[in-house]
């Protein structure tokens, strides 16, 4: 399984340090959302502080794009040293153009979906994807609650990944914490990406350790950064 922190919850004076904290802590990945003011009604930063933070850290950079046009910022972002590239199931039509033109780039594909989107959205495209990102939280703020009703789409994800014997991630985003990390492991979830819960802890090392401790014990799946 794998552990995200994720960057918005750093001190946004020192991303470096934050990066380069998240780097030393013992987890997986580095989880990067991006924002632009209309997809959702935050805005976080963009491929200058990704490739400015990219030679601070070994782990595996995880963009996530909650962005309106995402096809002009796929070339910028794979240039600054994005390793996954994350677009919206909620964009529809341009969904399978999006998915082709990460793969283009060399990059991995991941296809992340909100709350109140149903699940069925997502299954068309996950024999193209590599993580499927269920967001647990309505994105555009860290540090909101979990919420639970996303469980069964967790179930859901991973049940079919067992029929289709399929090699594709499910990620969780919003509210992670040690209970609802256990809560989304034991629903199937192999990836967890946590904010406020490893950037806020006092040794994030510890924190990460834990975490991954608890999803281990309550049954996290696929392992292996980048796998």
């Amino acid at each position: 399984m794998i552990i995200a922190p994720s960057l918005l919850a750093g001190n946004h004076a020192e991303f470096g340090r934050a990066a380069a904290r998240a780097d030393r802590s013992g987890a997986d990945w580095l989880h990067l959302d991006i924002m632009d003011g209309h997809f959702v009604s935050n805005i976080s930063f963009g491929p200058q502080v990704v490739k400015a933070i990219r030679p601070l850290s070994r782990l595996f950079f995880d963009v996530h794009l909650m962005c309106s046009r995402p096809e002009i910022l796929l070339e910028p972002f794979a240039e600054a040293g994005a390793d996954e590239i994350i677009v919206h199931v909620e964009l529809e039509g341009q969904v399978d153009s999006l998915i082709w033109q990460v793969r283009k780039l060399g990059k991995k594909a991941g296809l992340a979906i909100n709350p109140p989107t149903p699940i069925s959205l997502a299954r068309p495209f996950l024999d193209k994807i590599d993580a499927l990102l269920i967001m647990t939280v309505n994105p555009g703020f860290g540090g909101q609650e979990f919420i639970h009703e996303t469980l069964p789409k967790v179930q859901q994800a991973a049940e079919w990944r067992r029929e289709r014997q399929g090699s594709y991630h499910i990620s969780v985003d919003g509210g992670i914490n040690f209970q609802t990390a256990a809560e989304c492991a034991r629903a199937g979830a192999d990836t967890f990406v946590a904010g406020t819960s490893l950037f806020g802890a006092r040794s994030l090392k510890a924190a990460v350790k834990r975490m991954r401790k608890i999803a281990r014990a309550n049954g996290g799946g696929l392992a292996g950064p980048g796998a």
